[in-house]
C-alpha cells in the first residue's frame, strides 16, 4: 500500500500546539512561519511519498548485501538518497553557515517523520548523520568543522556513531577500543565496533566515523573515553578525498525488521591503525557522544510515530477493502468490509489516537528545543531546555513502546491475512521492534525519566508541566460542555496519577526511594547520568 503523509494533522500541531508564530518571532527563525511550514512539508510529502515509499517493500525482501568487504544498498537507494541530498532534506534543519537550510527543530521532525514512515531502513542514514553534525557543531574544532561539515550537511558525505562492542553495550564503561596519539597530533585507533548503522555503503563518497575510544594512560571507567572522528577516506588539505583508512566492514547483521539498512560490525586498525582525529578533550567523549545520543533519542521515538503511522494507514485500506461477515451490532444486515465491525473500529482508532497523540508530544517537545537554543531570554532558554530534556525520554521510550502495540494491532486487523508477509503489515511489525532497544532500552529511559530528569532538581520540572496541565483542565471546565467535562476529569486523573509517581508530593516512600540509589542502578550508569550533566 502507498503511504500519503499527515501533513494536515502535522501542521495542526505545528500552528496550534507548537505555536510555529512565535517560534518565528526568535532571532534566525523570521522566516519559518507557518506558511513556510505548510510548503516545506507539502514538498516533503511529495518527495516520500513518490520516491521512498515504492522502496520500503523492496528493501524488505531484498536487503543490504556484502560481499568481498563492501556493501550494496537495496536497488533504488543510491538513487533515493542522491534524490534526498540534492533537495536538501538532510541539511533541514542545520547552520546555514554550513550549507543547511536552518529552520526549526519543529518544521524538521515533522519532515523527519515522514522519511522513516516512507522508508525507516532508508531514514536511519540520514538520524545518524544528524547526530554527527550536532556533535561536530557541539564540540568539534574549527578545523574538524571546515573539514567534515559542509559535506555531511550536504548529504554528500554520511556520519555514524560508534559506541557498542562485541563485550560493551549500554555499560560504556567497558569500551576497549584504544587510541594512540601520534607526534602530528593525530591518533591511531584500534579495535571492533559493532552494530554500526549504514556503517558502510554505496550511497556516499565517504562515511565520517565518531568513534569512542581510549587513550593510553585514560582513567578507567567511562571517565577515560574520548570521541574521535575517523573517516573511511582520509582527507587532503584541499578538501578532496585521499587513501583510504584502515577501518573496514568485516560483515552486517541479518536482522528481524530493518533489514534494508546495514548493520556494520567494523575493525579500525587491521594493518597501521586507523587515523583519527580529537574531537574536543581527552576523556570526554562520553559527554559529546551524549549529544549525538539524545538527538538519536528524540529521532528514534519519531521512528515509533512514523511506523505506527505506516501500520494505521495500512490497517485501515484493509479494513475497508476486507468483506467479512456481518456487523454484531446490526447495522448492515450483509456481509460487510470489516470497518464496520465494532471491535476493527476500536483498534483502528486505539492505533489512530495513540499515534496522533505521540505525534503532539513530539511536536511540542520541538518547539521547546527550538526556544532553548533561539531565545533571546536566558530563563526562558532554561526553562525550555529543562521541558525539552524531560520529555525526550518520554518522546523516545512511550512513543516506541507504543509502536509496537499499534503495529501488533495492525496485523490484528488484517486477522490471519497480517500473519503473512506478503500484505505488509507484519513489516512494520517487525521493523518496531528494534525501536526500544536502540539508543538506550526503555528501562534506560526510565532511568533518565527519574533518576535525572525528576529527582535533579526535587521535581520543579515535573510539577511545573503538573501545572500546565491543571490550566488546560480549568480552560476545559471553563468550556462547560459535557464533552470538555469527561476530557477534563480525565486529565485531572491523569495529572493527579502523575504527580503522585513523580513523588514531588510532600514526603512519602516515593519521594524518599530518590533520595538513595536504586540497587539496580550501577556506577556506571551513574557516572554516565553525572557526565551528561555539562551539556544538558
Amino acid at each position: 500500500m502507498s503511504y500519503t503523509a499527515p501533513v494536515k494533522d502535522m501542521l495542526f500541531n505545528i500552528r496550534h500546539l507548537a505555536n510555529i508564530e512565535a517560534i518565528a518571532q526568535l532571532p534566525g527563525f523570521e522566516d519559518a512561519g507557518f506558511d513556510t511550514a505548510q510548503a516545506v512539508l507539502e514538498e516533503a510529502a511529495k518527495f516520500n511519498e513518490g520516491v521512498l515509499s515504492p522502496l520500503n517493500w523492496e528493501g524488505d525482501k531484498n536487503p543490504s548485501s556484502f560481499h568481498g568487504g563492501k556493501v550494496t544498498t537495496t536497488p533504488g537507494f543510491k538513487d533515493a538518497f542522491a534524490q534526498f541530498a540534492q533537495g536538501g532534506w538532510q541539511g533541514l534543519q542545520h547552520p546555514v553557515d554550513f550549507g543547511g537550510q536552518g529552520l526549526p527543530k519543529t518544521i524538521g521532525a515533522a519532515c523527519i517523520e515522514m522519511v522513516n514512515s516512507a522508508n525507516m531502513s532508508f531514514a536511519l542514514c540520514p538520524l545518524l548523520s544528524d547526530g554527527a553534525i550536532e556533535a561536530l557543531l557541539t564540540a568539534g574544532s574549527d578545523a574538524l568543522k571546515t573539514t567534515y561539515l559542509e559535506n555531511l550537511v550536504s548529504g554528500k558525505w554520511t556520519g555514524t556513531m560508534n559506541l557498542t562492542e562485541p563485550q560493551a553495550g549500554s555499560d560504556l564503561a567497558m569500551v576497549r577500543s584504544r587510541a594512540e596519539p601520534q607526534a602530528d597530533g593525530t591518533y591511531k585507533i584500534f579495535g571492533t565496533k559493532i552494530f554500526i548503522t549504514y556503517g558502510e555503503h554505496d550511497m556516499a563518497e565517504n562515511i565520517v566515523h565518531l568513534v569512542l575510544a581510549r587513550v593510553e594512560g585514560a582513567p578507567a571507567g567511562v571517565k577515560g573515553i574520548s570521541l574521535f572522528v575517523v573517516p573511511k577516506f582520509l582527507v587532503k588539505p584541499d578538501g578532496s578525498l585521499g587513501q583510504r583508512n584502515d577501518v573496514h566492514c568485516v560483515s552486517i547483521e541479518h536482522k528481524l525488521g530493518i533489514k534494508a539498512s546495514p548493520t556494520a560490525v567494523l575493525q579500525y586498525g587491521d594493518k597501521s591503525g586507523a587515523v583519527g582525529y580529537i574531537v574536543g578533550e581527552e576523556n570526554r567523549g562520553l559527554e559529546y557522544m551524549f549529544i549525538m545520543m539524545n538527538a538519536a533519542r528524540y529521532a528514534v521515538g519519531v521512528q515509533g510515530i512514523a511506523i505506527s503511522e505506516r501500520a494505521y494507514q495500512k490497517a485501515a485500506q484493509f479494513a475497508r477493502d476486507r468483506v467479512q461477515s456481518r456487523p454484531v451490532d446490526g447495522s448492515i444486515a450483509a456481509s460487510a468490509p470489516i470497518i464496520h465491525h465494532p471491535d476493527v473500529r476500536r483498534m483502528l482508532m486505539t492505533m489512530r489516537a495513540t499515534t496522533e497523540g505521540c505525534r503532539a508530544m513530539a511536536s511540542v517537545a520541538a518547539a521547546a528545543y527550538d526556544a532553548a537554543h533561539h531565545h533571546p531570554d536566558a530563563d526562558v532558554r532554561k526553562q525550555n531546555a529543562a521541558f525539552y530534556e524531560y520529555l525526550v525520554p518520554l518522546v523516545k521510550g512511550y512513543s516506541t513502546e507504543s509502536s509496537l502495540e499499534v503495529t501488533s494491532l495492525g496485523v490484528q486487523v488484517h486477522g490471519g491475512m497480517g500473519f503473512i508477509e506478503e500484505t505488509g503489515a507484519a513489516q512494520y511489525y517487525r521493523d518496531a521492534k528494534i525501536l526500544t532497544i536502540y539508543e538506550g532500552t526503555t528501562a534506560i529511559q526510565a532511568n533518565d525519566l527519574v533518576g535525572r530528569k525528576t529527582a535533579r532538581d526535587g521535581g520543579q520540572t515535573a510539577k511545573a508541566i503538573a501545572a500546565q496541565v491543571e490550566t488546560t483542565e480549568r480552560e476545559l471546565l471553563d468550556n462547560g460542555s459535557s464533552d470538555a467535562k469527561a476530557v477534563a476529569k480525565r486529565l485531572k486523573a491523569a495529572r493527579e496519577a502523575f504527580v503522585d509517581s513523580a513523588a514531588i508530593r510532600f514526603g512519602g516512600v516515593l519521594r524518599r526511594s530518590f533520595d538513595r540509589p536504586h540497587p539496580a542502578h550501577t556506577e556506571t550508569l551513574n557516572e554516565q547520568y553525572r557526565s551528561g550533566e555539562r551539556y544538558r
